[in-house]
């Protein structure tokens, strides 16, 4: 029986169990995988703990994405076939489907190729990324060789795909990271600027790289209290996208800043483009092309083995990473 990851309790990276649980079947529409590389997102660490935007049914999997190849298609599938090598795109939801563990079943809307010029730990480790960011900067930004992106959190995995696509763009990546350790990684990733938020101030830091401009594009995974930091940064007119919630504290309207700049502030989920047919045709059309070509490369941080997964979701926890952490299976 294949080794399942699962939790009957919401709480630390010690609810998770690895389970011996029957092989399932594929149903209608689906496709079941033998996986070989899990990537872990921070989404899923706040699943665990019940507090992401789905609440969790228990007992339950979770993980959104796996490589792997695929042994067995439900009636009425689409192109899948047993036998290929797949990823999976978070486009379902974990109360559903759940990818960690040595057998996944999943939407079969949900897979997908990745280019042969990757390996099973890199193709574990795209789509979550590159997505959220094509769907921000490139779909709904309009991404612009003048434009500059100010990012946060920029040693996550996202973080990272930002600084790739908006350089791939021609634009100005500046990134920001609360130490001064992850400075030369930053600038050796590609970014043109890090703000060390620990040490510098952010606005007029910004406001310095950009000639008193301002970022056009924020790209912004904490809230809280540093949005108001983020929106005094911005330029008159600009965006800041809100993605992620890792400020534990509560965010608030930067009202003035707002409105003195005419600034949008908007809410965004990767699942505004796995939702929407084309957008998501557009997307995966853009990742495949940029990876294939190497105008994207994942950055892999570490691997864990799969009976090491609570180490894993402690290791995203610390916020050490420097770019993806993959569960190898």
């Amino acid at each position: 029986m294949p080794k399942t990851i699962r939790f009957h309790e919401t709480g630390g990276a010690d609810v998770l169990k690895i389970e011996d649980l029957p092989l399932t079947e594929p149903g209608k529409g689906e496709v079941r995988l033998k996986v070989e590389a899990i990537g872990l997102n921070r989404a899923e660490i706040m699943f665990r703990q019940g507090k992401y935007l789905d609440i969790p049914v228990l007992p339950s999997r979770l993980g959104y994405e796996a490589s792997g190849i695929v042994d067995a298609v439900g009636p009425g599938t689409s192109s899948i076939q047993i036998g290929d090598r797949v990823s999976t795109i978070p486009a379902f939801s974990m109360r559903e489907y759940g990818v960690y563990g040595e057998s996944a079943i999943v939407p079969d809307y949900a897979v997908t190729y990745y280019p042969n010029n990757l390996s099973a730990v890199e193709g574990a480790s795209i789509w979550m990324q590159y997505l959220t960011v094509f769907g921000a900067l490139i779909e709904l930004g309009q991404l612009k060789k003048d434009d500059s992106v100010l990012i946060t959190a920029a040693s996550s995995s996202v973080g990272l795909a930002a600084i790739q696509i908006t350089k791939a763009a021609g634009a100005l990546a500046i990134a920001t990271t609360r130490g001064a350790d992850k400075k030369q990684f930053l600038l050796d990733a590609g970014a043109d600027h890090v703000i060390v938020t620990d040490k510098e101030d952010l606005a007029k830091a910004a406001m310095t790289i950009t000639s008193g401009k301002g970022a056009s594009i924020i790209f912004d995974a904490v809230a809280g209290p540093l949005l108001e930091k983020l929106a005094d940064a911005a330029a008159s007119g600009a965006i800041i996208f809100e993605y992620g919630a890792l400020s534990p504290a509560p965010t608030i309207f930067p009202l003035f800043s707002s409105l003195k700049k005419g600034l949008t502030l908007r809410g965004y989920t990767l699942f505004e483009i796995t939702g929407d047919a084309e957008k998501l045709a557009r997307g995966k059309q853009y990742v495949y092309d940029s990876l294939q070509s190497g105008v994207l490369k994942p950055i892999i941080d570490c691997t864990f083995p799969l009976d090491a997964i609570a180490k894993a979701h402690l290791y995203m926890e610390s916020n050490q990473q420097k770019g993806k952490i993959v569960v190898t299976v």
